[in-house]
């Protein structure tokens, strides 16, 4: 097991982006904290994130402050294996979110589920840990939820698989069905009353058309076909040419990432005109390449805002010299949210969830965000359109509940 502590700020930093981002962030901050917030390793390896930020002033004893005065939080994320790029991406927004919030009663250690999750988990309420961040992957929440259940220790997971969450078990990701409920809620708000749908083979795909649904029904529309696809450039292709013959709707949604989007709007463009409309998920706030298909010109897709990240991830690159994964965000949350409720939870005390429902919700840099009953994360969405330079937001995200 090895621990490793972070310097407050990298070298290769310029001092005028420190500038900068010290000013965002001091206001950003200020909302978010206050407002309404294979390889095998030998054993756990551990990582304390706790910055090395020393107190100073009268009657201050020199050091960092002992675990009776901190609260262990423990972050369990892949830092080897094929996931580790993601999981070292999330640990370090994690430290970055301790630095930014000046938190020094909060102390976070990082254990690899790439040796397994259940090991993990054991060792990390062995070691005192009172709330647990993570893991990432749905199949590790699921080996680790039973372990910290029963040691009463509630789980805030990255996964956004909805079937895990409950009992304990929370959920940060980004669940898919809230995205395509928002989009097709903004295209029925704009006249679209027909639509079908491009969904792959698999639980994603069958959440998406579950979900489109559910909003049309809702929302007085209809959904007039449904083409499901396996990965394969002859099964999307096949569904693309049914969907083709298929007429009455004026909107498709397309729920995958831009590789299939791109590959699919110049068949259904053809066939359907050129005032249908096309409808994407979350998949798509990520993939520049949709803006550079002629055929999605136009297109609607609803995500978290990019805004805050934007600055965060030129910080990361400053710090790390990589650019981070887009989930890292979730990272930099969960600590904002675990700042926020360590102000009045007691120090070696049982982690108070009941807080987690607070019904004006948390702030983060993905914007707002509150749990619902069964723990999963209701996120305050954007609806984007996809324009020849990028995207443009049509229609912002709430910013309180």
């Amino acid at each position: 097991m090895a621990d490793r502590r972070y310097a407050p700020q990298a070298q290769s930093e310029s001092m005028g982006l420190k500038r900068l981002w010290q000013a965002l962030m001091i206001a950003f901050l200020a909302v978010l904290v206050t407002g309404c917030q294979t390889l095998l390793p030998k054993g756990p390896q551990r990582t304390d994130q706790t910055p090395t930020t020393q107190p100073t002033g009268p009657g201050v004893t020199p050091g960092l402050p002992g675990d009776e005065t901190r609260h262990r939080v423990a972050l369990l994320v892949p830092q080897s294996g094929e996931n580790a790029g993601v999981g070292t991406s999330i640990a370090n927004m994690a430290t970055m979110a301790l630095l930014d919030s000046k938190s020094e009663s909060v102390r976070i250690t990082t254990y690899d589920t790439a040796m397994g999750a259940a090991n993990a988990t054991r060792q990390a309420i062995a070691d005192g840990n009172k709330l647990i961040l993570g893991p990432l992957l749905a199949s590790d929440v699921k080996i680790a939820a039973p372990i910290a259940r029963a040691a009463n220790v509630p789980l805030l997971s990255f996964s956004n698989d909805t079937s895990v969450a409950g009992n304990g078990t929370f959920l940060l990701g980004y669940v898919p069905s809230q995205s395509v409920e928002r989009v097709v809620t903004f295209a029925r708000s704009k006249g679209y009353k027909s639509f079908a749908a491009l969904a792959p083979a698999g639980p994603y795909g069958e959440r998406a058309l579950a979900a489109m649904r559910s909003a049309v029904k809702d929302h007085g529309g209809a959904v007039i076909a449904a083409e499901r696809y396996d990965r394969s450039a002859a099964s999307i292709t096949g569904a693309v040419r049914r969907l083709g013959r298929v007429s009455g709707y004026d909107a498709v949604l397309i729920a995958d990432g831009g590789r299939v989007a791109v590959q699919a709007a110049p068949m259904l463009r053809e066939a359907a005109g050129a005032d249908m409309r096309f409808l994407g998920t979350e998949l798509w706030n990520t993939d520049s390449s949709l803006a550079g298909a002629p055929a999605l010109r136009g297109s609607w897709f609803a995500s978290v805002s990019d805004g805050y990240y934007g600055q965060l991830a030129s910080k990361y690159r400053a710090r790390y010299g990589e650019t981070p994964f887009r989930l890292s965000a979730l990272g930099y949350d969960a600590v904002l949210l675990t700042v926020r409720v360590s102000r009045d939870w007691k120090p070696g005390t049982t982690f108070p969830i009941n807080r987690l429902f607070a019904s004006d919700g948390f702030g983060g840099i993905d914007g707002i965000f509150r749990f619902d009953n069964l723990g999963i994360a209701q996120r305050a969405l954007e609806v984007s359109e996809v324009g020849a330079g990028g995207f443009k937001v049509v229609d912002p995200a709430p910013t309180k509940w």
